[in-house]
């Protein structure tokens, strides 16, 4: 699809115009400079038909050489070298400043279709600005992006420079899968080596993502949305502002992942931090792959591992049945194991049993050990699926009250044993026959 890139200095409200071109929050806005660092891509509309992916990047400082700053920027040019048209935002009541000149030159060099945004119009003090920026050499629109003035005419300049729509396909199924964690555990990193190249910040700094950043990919014929997000902490731990923000947009990702890789620091075993993301996990009902990185600084050997593994699953027991690989996203190592554990736990999350399998399997382990009753023994009268995505099942049963929750567990892992559930929340619904509530 056409793709137009929105850049600019830091406060300048390109994250309010790429959400009122997308209809979405997507992309995190705040008064303090610097709120986006990572490129965030959306689809917006074209009046005319159609969709263009707009995608908004962090504040390009040109003469800063500190390490944040210079890997913005490095992600602003790739945004714009992969774009058809650039939208470059400037604050019309604030006026025309050398930074904004030091990126007009610099979009000059690539060659790039630009259309000028002059942002703020709504303000007394912008009265007029547009004329200010007219030394820039590029066709200016008046606008306000935070009371969605002057979008159409923006839309009418960038017109010319975007190839003709095209008749919409029917969209694919795709697969989301969200990469959570804690603050510092190689989130971003990992994402990095799944897509071969740095299409996110890496820092020894923790917090440096802020937004949710999703990233589209074909593999092996499958449609997957990688969305890498901020560290997530415990509220008591969290700081007020950005990363308040930050932490909601990734508890927002969880809810619309059917995955989640849930990466770990294997050098520092699970904290209680780490239970917290999981928790969330568990909440949301969302399938999960325990991802161990930074296998690199731990012992080698078969029996180091399993021991590492075993503490961690009895620390993360409520995530039953759930993979779990080692990973060093350093250096690579297995890394090719995370996506095919992803999809196989994803096609587990939407999958159907048959009402006669589902019958076969409870069936058979009701009569290896029934649930204990009273004077009379319960009966089990038959069971179905409910629902998927995730796997729900209501069982019709004679008895008048819910079974306790080791039962439960039980009828659980018979289900795990005979389909293909692994990393997937399974839940059962208890009914007495005849009854139309859960």
């Amino acid at each position: 699809m056409p793709t137009v890139a929105i850049v600019g200095r830091p406060n300048v409200g390109k994250s309010t115009l790429f959400n009122r071109l997308t209809r979405s929050r997507k992309a995190l806005t705040h008064d303090l400079p610097g709120m986006t660092r990572d490129r965030v891509a959306g689809d917006a509309r074209r009046p005319g038909g159609g969709t263009v992916v707009v995608v908004d990047t962090g504040g390009f400082e040109p003469e800063s050489g500190d390490a944040i700053p210079v890997q913005i920027r490095s992600q602003a040019l790739r945004a714009i070298e992969d774009a058809d048209a650039v939208v470059l935002v400037v604050d019309g009541a604030q006026g025309i400043v050398p930074a904004d000149e030091e990126i007009a030159a610099v979009l000059r060099r690539t060659g790039r279709p630009v259309v000028l945004a002059v942002n703020k119009e709504d303000r007394r003090d912008a009265a007029d600005a547009e004329a200010d920026f007219v030394g820039l050499g590029f066709p200016a629109v008046a606008l306000s992006a935070e009371h969605g003035r002057g979008i159409s005419s923006l839309w009418e300049a960038l017109e010319p420079y975007l190839p003709p729509p095209e008749e919409a396909e029917p969209a694919e199924v795709e697969l989301a899968v969200a990469i959570v964690g804690r603050p510092n555990v190689g989130k971003s990193s990992l994402l990095n080596r799944l897509l071969g190249e740095e299409r996110v910040l890496v820092s020894e700094v923790p917090g440096t993502t802020r937004d949710a950043v999703d990233t589209l990919l074909d593999w092996r014929g499958r449609h997957v949305r990688l969305v890498d997000t901020a560290g997530i902490r415990r509220r008591g731990r969290t700081e007020r502002g950005p990363e308040v923000l930050s932490v909601v947009m990734a508890r927002k990702a969880i809810e619309r992942a059917q995955v989640c890789l849930l990466v770990l620091d294997g050098s520092a075993g699970v904290t209680a931090q780490d239970t917290h993301v999981a928790g969330l996990v568990t909440e949301a009902g969302r399938g999960a792959v325990i991802v161990v990185n930074k296998d690199d600084l731990l012992p080698a050997g078969t029996a180091a591992r399993r021991e590492v593994a075993e503490r961690m699953r009895e620390r993360l027991k409520f995530l039953h049945d759930t993979p779990l690989v080692f990973v060093s996203a350093l250096t690579g190592t297995g890394v090719s194991q995370v996506l095919p554990c992803a999809l196989e736990v994803g096609t587990g999350y939407t999958r159907r049993v048959t009402t006669g399998e589902l019958n076969r399997v409870l069936r058979a382990a009701w009569e290896r050990h029934p649930p204990p009753g009273g004077k009379r023994p319960v009966r089990l009268y038959y069971a179905t699926q409910t629902g998927s995505a995730p796997p729900r099942f209501a069982l019709f049963t004679s008895a008048t009250s819910g079974f306790h929750f080791s039962y439960l567990r039980y009828l659980e892992n018979a289900v795990r044993e005979a389909f293909p559930f692994e990393g997937v929340p399974v839940t059962f619904i208890i009914r007495k026959r005849g009854s139309r509530s859960a």
